[in-house]
């Protein structure tokens, strides 16, 4: 093997040999973590702009801007459930300058998709958790049912009529897991936002949906949606008396998230430092108060706690799935 001089690999990183680049990569990429960020940073999201990820992603970054002195540039690549964005960022140089922006999809894509382009956990390295969505089971005002009882005993004495909307694999597997607890049936209709989804329920085209705040709260306020159940360990704020799905009989505590990660082999001490950042930024007041009308808390947890809930949640909806035989071939 030809082992390149000191011209070529400076040849290298300053892009005037693009054949030996990629030979040379890590030794470019391994910048002193001290004097990190030299160059703007990139944050991909796997998301069109104005969602609530994208949101965030901005939010966030223009606070690391910020404090670390450089442009963080938002790129939004939406497509195929965030796996477009997923595999450009396993595939980026770890050098720390391209982050993803990641939805509790990358948890829950193993457990549908029968192959991915990428390796939740082996290609990746979970920095922080910036953000939580608690869920909400809505019917329309319109409708006879009133709690998520008699939800379950109308699925069970209409099996033929009862669906749900779902806009995404998240918010299915959330409504397969319910269905587990419950027993109640239920065919899914799917559908391109989880604003649609709503919408399809309050118009009395399916019978609920279980969705994140942001597209809910305001029908539920206007009184055009009737919310049963949060699908999170706590009630809601802004939703006092509505009821934890636990506590009107369900077993189901499912908050999805949004976080930031890395190529797996990004050094240790950049890593750790941007890890730093986003805990610190999560507890501001003003990030705090700039999510919450939208239905998102702020969190702001360590890598290794992330790493953790990252690995339960794939176990978790992996069997999900695998009981409801959900699977996509792509």
């Amino acid at each position: 093997m030809r082992i390149p001089n000191r011209y070529s690999l400076i040849a290298a990183c300053l892009g005037f040999a693009p054949l030996a680049a990629s030979a040379i990569a890590p030794a470019c990429a391994q910048e002193d973590p001290a004097k990190y960020p030299s160059r703007p940073i990139h944050i991909i999201v796997g998301f069109a702009a104005g969602g609530g990820n994208d949101i965030i992603a901005r939010v966030f970054g223009q606070k690391l801007s910020e404090s670390l002195g450089q442009p963080v540039i938002v790129e939004n690549k939406p497509g195929g459930g965030a796996i477009v964005a997923t595999e450009y960022v396993a595939k980026s140089t770890p050098d720390g300058y391209t982050l993803l922006m990641s939805a509790s999809g990358i948890s829950i894509n193993p457990a549908v998709y029968a192959k991915l382009p990428y390796d939740a956990v082996k290609d990746f390295v979970a920095v922080s958790e910036l953000a939580s969505f608690p869920l909400i089971m809505i019917v329309s005002a319109a409708s006879p049912i009133k709690s998520v009882a008699e939800l379950v005993a109308y699925a069970k004495a209409n099996p033929d009529k009862m669906n749900y909307a779902s806009s995404s694999a998240s918010f299915q597997l959330v409504t397969e897991l319910f269905k587990q607890k419950t027993g109640a049936p239920m065919q899914v209709i799917p559908y391109k936002s989880a604003n649609e989804s709503v919408l399809a329920v309050i118009s009395g085209q399916v019978t609920t949906t279980i969705a994140d705040a942001g597209p809910v709260v305001s029908q539920v306020k206007s009184g055009t949606a009737r919310a049963l159940a949060i699908a999170a360990s706590k009630r809601m704020e802004d939703l006092p008396d509505v009821p934890t799905l636990k506590e009107a009989g369900a077993d189901v505590d499912a908050v999805l998230w949004s976080g930031i990660f890395m190529p797996r082999d990004t050094p240790p001490g950049i890593v750790k430092k941007l890890e730093s950042e986003f805990m610190r930024i999560a507890k501001q007041p003003d990030v705090i108060a700039r999510l919450k009308p939208l239905g998102i808390d702020s969190v702001g947890n360590s890598s290794e706690e992330f790493s953790k809930i990252l690995a339960a949640d794939i176990a978790r909806w992996g069997a999900v799935a695998k009981a409801s035989n959900i699977r996509i071939e792509q």
